[in-house]
């Protein structure tokens, strides 16, 4: 956790409240608005909203979203590679950012649209080239993403950027839990219910602290940016009207609906 965040905040969230939009934490049927950021002097203001009454937004604002290709070995099989010899990344823009219940649009451009269940790490404070064993003083805490992917285009392109760049193409939420350990959590993706992704983190070929150390020797990783950490295998298409669940054990659920994107 931060070492700017209060010890007492676990699930940091971005909330509207009428027409406020704010952040705070949540505590079993209550979000309590923090002044501040989760980044700079995070006070409490003494608040209590009923959690019934707020609609969650994205948890964080991200300069940029840094994702994982390949990290788990049998996803890496089922696209007909091998785990590479260190992280392959690339970048989703910050518009592709929603939130829970957010609808995930599906491009007319598109003839298959993918769901990857993730882990995410949220950067706490400006990390640049940071040792692997020092990570964790930089990680804000951990989140559900959904790397949505245009597989088709992916292809098609042979980079990565179409097809994983249309806006609402990477929910993240509910919250940041910022006292998560991620060495062995289950990672699941259901499909309308059905499980499609699960594996544990434990099987992540580089795990949180390695990517942190990698990614700011590439980048300055700014608060609120993003790590997402790869998906599981199963990956697998969506269509109009699908309802997407990502969840992460010790976390939470991240639920969105796949919409015309006309």
């Amino acid at each position: 956790m931060s070492e700017r965040v209060a010890s007492s905040a676990v699930r940091l969230v971005r909330f509207r409240h009428g027409t406020r939009i704010a952040t705070g934490s949540i505590d079993g049927d209550y979000v309590r608005p923090l002044g501040g950021t989760f980044f700079e002097n995070p006070v409490p203001t003494g608040e209590e909203i009923p959690a019934a009454d707020v609609r969650l937004l994205a948890p964080v604002i991200p300069s940029k979203v840094v994702c994982v290709g390949r990290n788990y070995v049998e996803h890496a099989a089922e696209m007909g590679g091998e785990v590479p010899e260190e992280p392959v990344i690339f970048l989703k823009p910050s518009t592709s950012v929603i939130g829970p219940g957010d609808p995930i649009p599906y491009p007319r451009l598109s003839e298959r649209v993918d769901h990857e269940g993730e882990l995410g790490v949220v950067i706490g404070r400006l990390a640049r080239r940071v040792k692997t064993e020092e990570a964790g003083r930089y990680i804000l805490g951990f989140t559900c993403g959904n790397d949505v992917t245009a597989r088709d285009l992916q292809r098609r392109d042979g980079q990565w950027t179409r097809g994983k760049g249309f806006d609402g193409f990477c929910p993240l939420g509910p919250w940041v839990e910022t006292e998560f350990d991620p060495a062995d959590a289950a990672v699941e993706c259901r499909l309308n219910g059905a499980l499609r992704q699960s594996a544990r983190t434990s099987a992540l070929t580089f795990g949180p602290a390695e990517l942190v150390a990698f990614v700011s020797a590439v980048m300055t990783l700014l608060p609120g940016d993003v790590i997402l950490t790869g998906t599981p295998a199963g990956v697998g298409p969506m269509t109009v009207g699908d309802r997407v669940e990502v969840e992460v054990e010790g976390i939470g659920v991240l639920e969105n609906e796949v919409v015309d994107g006309g």
